[in-house]
């Protein structure tokens, strides 16, 4: 008996614009950025590592080698006499190529 192949999920297309929501500018992240040619954003939780390549290539006009992407959790905030929690968001760390930079400033 043999098993029906099942059609590949359908993936949501994201433009760059939906995909990288927005950099992130701390005091670590500027260290990274100026040493070792890593930049940090905030990006859509759907995207995966090829989409956030092809949108870092795309807005800042720069050549992508690697992408590291972390899952943040939410955490639990007080809110005057309620508990609430922030919401969860996802992190990518692109590092670019050494002749390529991005000037956020």
């Amino acid at each position: 008996m043999k098993m029906a192949k099942q059609p590949p999920k359908s993936k949501i297309v994201l433009t760059p614009h939906q995909v990288v929501l927005r950099t992130l500018v701390t005091e670590k992240g500027v260290h990274k950025a100026t040493r070792h040619n890593r930049y940090a954003f905030e990006v859509n939780p759907l995207a995966d590592k090829t989409d956030i390549k092809a949108a870092i290539e795309e807005l800042f006009n720069v050549k992508v080698v690697a992408v590291a992407t972390q899952n943040r959790q939410g955490k639990s905030r007080r809110y005057k006499q309620k508990l609430g929690v922030t919401k969860s968001w996802k992190k990518a760390i692109v590092k670019l190529s050494d002749e390529h930079k991005i000037d956020f400033f």
